[in-house]
């Protein structure tokens, strides 16, 4: 059995920011990833949007880590070179029922600290957009998108300089919270017996079972395991629009919005349905729902111009009908195991607030 000072579970952007922080403060960390690669789920089945913090609810830590995390990942990008583009964001109204909840979004933005937002007249909105229709909005100017992988090379980047080690293929199938650390179970062609001084749980969509995984985590802390698949359509046209396209979401159409890559493609979506495993595959029925919503706001949508991109799944720890989550961090202060810091729960906007993440680790291990 080896020891180890610092085992982070899960290479995602999360666990890439959070190995990269806590190698900088000088503790050894070795990252355990279970697939082959880095950042495989979550992390690369996304929009690749920096969001500005406008729709969490106040005192959330959504709320808390996504305005600073913003800031935060912004200068990271200028500093290092990772390719980003402050293309700002335009949320819409598209008929006067919808104005009250435009407003109601500005007032919770404005709320948790994001001060740029600007409401456009018709005049600029038709100036900005003209092939959007709606009747109000406001601008975002501090939205963006990234290059993702490049983030995530650029973490690994600086956590393996400062230190630390990637192990691929390296799933951990079982632990045990013994009184001097916690002892990891690994798997993969060269099982291994670790004992860790800390454990980070940062396994997106598989963090819960993990941490059922673990013998000595009581399992009244542990949440439950949902998730949540969403689809993406690209646009196999030149661009429409400018920036990215949020219409005000309605509960009788999917509110599915615009995004663009840094290569100019335009992503529609995405959509929410409830599922039972982690199953990447592309339900092509949905494309008439697709036409159909983005009509409500880009009516000029040709027939035959969508096609099927790709999917994503949210790691959910609240099910159909209840409470949105929030992001969720479990240390000894929940479940009693010194040493160990949980993350449930980690969805939008994780990407943007990746850094603040890892700083609020950092210090919950303190």
């Amino acid at each position: 059995m080896e020891t180890l000072d610092c085992a982070v579970i899960g290479a995602g952007v999360v666990g890439l920011a959070i190995a990269r922080k806590l190698a900088q403060s000088g503790r050894d960390v070795v990252l355990l990833e279970a697939e082959d690669a880095f950042g495989t789920h979550t992390s690369a089945r996304n929009s690749e949007v920096m969001h500005a913090g406008i729709y969490y609810a106040s005192g959330s830590m959504k709320a808390r880590l996504c305005v600073p995390g913003r800031k935060a990942l912004y200068d990271y990008c200028a500093e290092h070179n990772v390719n980003h583009q402050r293309i700002g964001k335009v949320i819409v109204a598209c008929d006067d029922s919808e104005i009250a909840a435009l407003k109601k979004y500005k007032a919770q933005a404005e709320a948790n600290g994001v001060d740029d937002l600007r409401m456009l007249t018709p005049t600029e909105l038709k100036e900005m957009e003209p092939n959007v229709r709606c009747v109000a909005g406001f601008l975002s100017p501090s939205t963006g998108i990234i290059d993702s992988h490049g983030l995530m090379l650029s973490y690994l980047g600086e956590a393996e300089d400062n230190g630390a080690m990637l192990a691929l293929s390296s799933p951990v199938l079982s632990g045990k919270v013994e009184s001097d650390g916690i002892v990891l179970e690994v798997g993969g062609a060269d099982p291994m017996t670790l004992k860790c001084r800390t454990v980070i749980i940062s396994a997106g969509l598989k963090a819960p079972d993990l941490a059922r995984s673990i013998k000595g985590i009581p399992e009244d802390t542990i949440p439950p395991t949902f998730y949540a698949i969403g689809h993406y359509y690209t646009l196999t046209t030149k661009s429409p629009f400018n920036r990215l396209i949020y219409p005000v979401a309605r509960p009788d159409w999917l509110g599915v919005h615009v995004t663009i890559d840094l290569g100019g493609r335009v992503k529609f979506g995405p959509d929410f349905e409830w599922i039972d495993r982690v199953d990447y595959q592309f339900d092509q029925t949905r494309e008439a729902s697709f036409y159909k919503a983005i009509r409500h706001y880009y009516p000029s949508l040709q027939d035959g111009t969508l096609q099927p991109g790709y999917t994503g799944i949210r790691p959910r720890i609240t099910g159909p009908g209840e409470p949105v989550q929030d992001f969720t961090f479990h240390n000894h202060r929940v479940h009693g195991v010194k040493g160990l810091v949980a993350l449930y729960g980690i969805e939008s906007p994780g990407l943007t607030s990746s850094l603040a993440i890892a700083d609020h680790v950092a210090k919950l291990l303190e």
